[in-house]
């Protein structure tokens, strides 16, 4: 299966690429996660903030997502780990939903494997993207 493209902005790539680097010295353990986090970014179209589309799901983005097995929507927003609170609904891209989620565009259907099984979501809207409204993420 061939993997669409996603869209990063140059300033989230750069924050990613740190985040990895620091992360793999200091947390082993999440190795796997960081390896996918990785892949995403590897095949990603990097572009200026004032350059991405208002509906590509950006770091710090609420995102309206439907469960496609069980038709339950919802909205998340894409954090960095430090932000991340299940309660607020904050998902830190290190969460297999949020790698999968990021750079992703309306319309898009994602799934990945989580602890409960397979996932398939379709992002319905990016409600909030901070580049839209004229803010770095």
């Amino acid at each position: 299966m061939k993997l669409e493209k996603i869209v990063i902005t140059e300033d989230d790539y750069r924050r990613l690429e740190w985040l990895i680097e620091s992360a793999r010295r200091t947390y082993r353990r999440d190795a796997d996660r960081l390896d996918g986090l990785e892949q995403e970014l590897e095949r990603a179209i990097i572009v200026k903030s004032d350059e991405v589309p208002p509906d590509v799901v950006t770091m710090h983005s609420w995102v309206r997502v439907k469960d496609l097995e069980s038709g339950r929507e919802a909205a998340y927003r894409i954090v960095f780990p430090s932000e991340a609170n299940v309660a607020e609904n904050r998902i830190s891209v290190l969460a297999p939903m949020g790698t999968a989620l990021l750079g992703l565009r309306s319309g898009a259907t994602v799934e990945w494997l989580a602890p409960a099984g397979m996932r398939r979501f379709r992002v319905l809207d990016v409600e909030y993207q901070p580049e839209a409204v004229g803010l770095a993420a």
